[in-house]
């Protein structure tokens, strides 16, 4: 069986997702070929396609890139989409997919589509109830979402919430309750994501000062990025994150309680995630931007809560769920 997976370019989740699916399709029996803009990851055991870019040199207005608002992005008279959509076609042409998974985009799903081919799509949190969101996922024969079946209220509108086979968060670790604290100060690690966002530096040097008895490790943003950010989750006695699924599912796998502060992204989708979390008993505590005081107690509020309560949001299981989801499709089902 081959399989077609193509992965969005702009921040790691999407890559990180991509991978372990991939894996537990392997290990199935499945060839997994890659299709996207980003090079060949370290690890990828089946064929990679790497496609051109086809965002340099866009006027968004010129070029009308959403097409009379029907899509989302397809940059007029552009030699990168062309290009890219041309290479799409000819590997489907050449192997023949037995599906292909998107993670994520509307116009790879209409493209695998229009060649016959059965699509399983990820659906990201927001409010998702524009043409183009719907256009994706009416011709997806499966739609995937990396949150838990009980985090209702991730996305909307509520007819494509119940579309979504919810898998649970995904995390590139196993799950693994805390081990030994390691002894020295209280540790308070800042994950500040790759997605675009810079937050103040004063802000950051203020909640500092205002934490002596904390020592902070701060990765992204303006600071070093650190590939496998791993010891510096587990070892925190209080994780500070953005919303976004892969940082959320990692900080669950490990266990460590959090606050969290939404970024602002297209579609609501981090504060949608953040509502959520803050309504629904998990061991985090949301605030909707990074406060400017009371860190001290903030940190020893969040030290205090369970972070085994994120046992529920990632269980370890979710890349095998989705897997399971790609095949049944693959062999001519639905999710």
């Amino acid at each position: 069986m081959k399989v077609g997976y193509y992965v969005h370019h702009v921040g790691r989740g999407h890559l990180h997702r991509a991978t372990s699916i991939a894996a537990e399709l392997t290990r199935g029996g499945a060839e997994v070929t890659g299709l996207s803009t980003l090079p060949r990851p370290r690890g990828w055991t089946g064929p990679w396609v790497e496609l051109a870019p086809d965002d340099g040199g866009v006027e968004v207005e010129r070029d009308a890139v959403t097409a009379g608002g029907r899509l989302h992005w397809v940059p007029r008279r552009h030699a990168g989409l062309r290009d890219r959509s041309a290479a799409v076609s000819a590997w489907i042409g050449s192997a023949d997919p037995a599906a292909v998974v998107v993670d994520v985009s509307v116009e790879v799903c209409l493209l695998a589509r229009l060649h016959g081919v059965p699509v399983v799509s990820a659906v990201l949190p927001g409010v998702r109830d524009d043409g183009p969101h719907g256009l994706g996922a009416d011709v997806a024969d499966a739609l995937l979402a990396f949150w838990p079946p009980a985090a209702t209220g991730m996305v909307r509108p509520d007819g494509l919430a119940r579309r979504v086979t919810a898998v649970g968060g995904l995390a590139r670790y196993a799950v693994a309750p805390p081990g030994p604290r390691r002894p020295g100060p209280l540790r308070v690690t800042y994950l500040a994501g790759s997605g675009g966002h810079e937050l103040d530096p004063a802000l950051l040097e203020r909640a500092r000062q205002g934490t002596p008895d904390w020592e902070w490790t701060v990765l992204g943003g303006s600071a070093p990025w650190v590939e496998d950010p791993r010891s510096a989750i587990a070892e925190a006695d209080v994780v500070v994150t953005h919303a976004g699924q892969n940082a959320l599912a990692e900080v669950a796998a490990l266990r460590r309680p959090a606050v969290v502060v939404p970024q602002d992204r297209p579609h609501d989708e981090q504060r949608s995630t953040a509502r959520v979390l803050g309504a629904g008993g998990w061991p985090a505590l949301v605030r909707d931007a990074f406060p400017a005081e009371g860190w001290a107690g903030l940190l020893e509020e969040a030290r205090a809560l369970d972070g085994e309560g994120w046992s529920a949001w990632c269980d370890g299981g979710a890349a095998a769920r989705a897997a399971a989801v790609v095949r049944r499709v693959a062999d001519g089902g639905t999710a």
